[in-house]
C-alpha cells in the first residue's frame, strides 16, 4: 500500500475522555471552568506584565511568552474536548486533525523550551548577578525567544509531515480526545518503524535536552543559594525559583508518563496524563506565578489601587 495514499480518509472520530454517560455533563462543566480560568489567568498575566513597568525584566518577558503559549495551547485542545462531552460522535476532518496535531506539537515544544529559557534566566540572575544586564540583554532575550519558536516550528513539521503521509484503513476512531502522535500511529496501517523511531527520538531529544538543561541550571542555582551568607537572600532566591520548579515538575512528569511509559492498552491512563499537560498546566501556570510571586502580587496591587484611585477622582 502506498504510504502517502490517505485520499480515502475524510474524517476521524475522536473518543471522549470517558465513555460513562453520567460523567459527561459534570466533566463538561469541570473542563469548561478550567478553560475559563486558563484564559482569564493567562490573559490577565499578559496584560499585567505589559502595563506594569516593574515587571519589564527578562524574567517576566519570558513569562509573558509562556502565558501566550499556554493560552494558545489550551485553546487548541480544550474546545474540541468539550464538544466530545455533548455530541455522541465527535468528528474531525483529516485536515483539521493535522492542523490540531501541528499546533499541539508546536506549542508543546515551545512550552518545553520556554521553561528552559526561564531556567537559564534564573541561573544567570542568581549565579552571575553582576553580569545579568549584559548576559540577558534585550537582544539576547529576543534571540532566545525566536529560537524557541523556530525549534517549535521545525519539531511540529517533523511530526505532522510524517503522520500526514500515513495510510489509515479500517476503523477511523482515534482512541484519544485529540489528535496526538501515538494514538494516530496506533490506528495507522502503513507504519514505518524506522521512521517512527526517528519521530520518537525527536520527542525524546526535546524532552530530555530541556530537562537536562533545567536540571544543570538548578544544580548551579542550588549551589549558589547554599553559599549565600544572607538568610534573606536565600529566601528571595528560593521564592523566585520555586514557582518555576513547580511548573517544570508537573509538565515534565506528565509528558514522561505519556510518551516514555511501557507500552500497554490502557488508553485511560494516557488520556489522564495528557489532560495534565494540555489542560491543567496552562491553568496552573498563571496561578503558580501569581500566588507564589511577590513581585506579581505587588504589581497587581499597584494596578488595582491605581484603578480605585482613578475611579474615586
Amino acid at each position: 500500500m502506498d504510504p502517502g495514499n490517505h485520499s480515502s480518509v475524510t474524517a476521524f472520530v475522536l473518543e471522549a475522555l470517558t465513555d460513562h454517560p453520567r460523567l459527561q455533563l459534570p466533566l463538561f462543566f469541570l473542563f469548561l471552568l478550567i478553560y475559563i480560568v486558563s484564559l482569564v489567568g493567562n490573559m490577565g498575566l499578559l496584560f499585567l506584565i505589559r502595563i506594569s513597568a516593574q515587571l519589564h525584566t527578562p524574567m517576566y518577558y519570558f513569562l509573558s511568552h509562556l502565558s501566550f503559549i499556554d493560552l494558545c495551547y489550551s485553546s487548541v485542545i480544550t474546545p474540541k474536548m468539550l464538544v466530545s462531552f455533548v455530541l455522541e460522535k465527535n468528528f474531525t476532518s483529516f485536515l483539521e486533525c493535522m492542523a490540531q496535531l501541528f499546533l499541539f506539537c508546536f506549542f508543546g515544544i515551545d512550552d518545553s523550551y520556554m521553561l528552559t529559557a526561564m531556567a537559564y534566566d534564573r541561573y544567570v540572575a542568581i549565579c552571575n548577578p553582576l553580569l545579568y544586564r549584559v548576559s540577558m540583554s534585550h537582544r539576547v532575550c529576543l534571540l532566545l525567544v525566536t529560537s524557541v519558536y523556530t525549534v517549535g516550528i521545525l519539531g511540529a513539521l517533523v511530526h505532522t509531515s510524517y503522520i500526514s503521509t500515513r495510510s489509515f484503513c479500517g476503523a477511523k476512531v482515534i482512541p484519544h480526545y485529540f489528535c496526538d502522535i501515538l494514538p494516530l500511529l496506533n490506528i495507522s496501517c502503513s507504519r514505518d518503524y524506522t521512521k517512527e523511531l526517528l519521530v520518537m527520538t525527536v520527542v525524546g531529544f526535546n524532552v530530555f535536552a530541556c530537562a537536562t538543561a533545567i536540571f544543570i541550571s538548578y544544580t548551579f542555582i542550588l549551589s549558589s543559594i547554599l553559599h549565600m551568607c544572607s538568610a534573606g537572600g536565600r529566601s528571595k532566591a528560593f521564592s523566585t525559583c520555586s514557582s518555576h520548579l513547580a511548573a517544570v515538575g508537573v509538565f515534565y512528569g506528565s509528558i514522561t508518563f505519556m510518551y516514555f511509559k511501557p507500552a500497554n492498552n490502557d488508553t485511560t491512563q494516557e488520556k489522564v496524563a495528557s489532560v495534565f499537560y494540555t489542560t491543567v498546566i496552562p491553568m496552573l501556570n498563571p496561578l503558580i506565578y501569581s500566588f507564589r510571586n511577590k513581585e506579581v502580587k505587588e504589581a497587581l496591587k499597584t494596578v488595582l489601587n491605581g484603578r480605585t484611585f482613578s475611579r474615586s477622582i
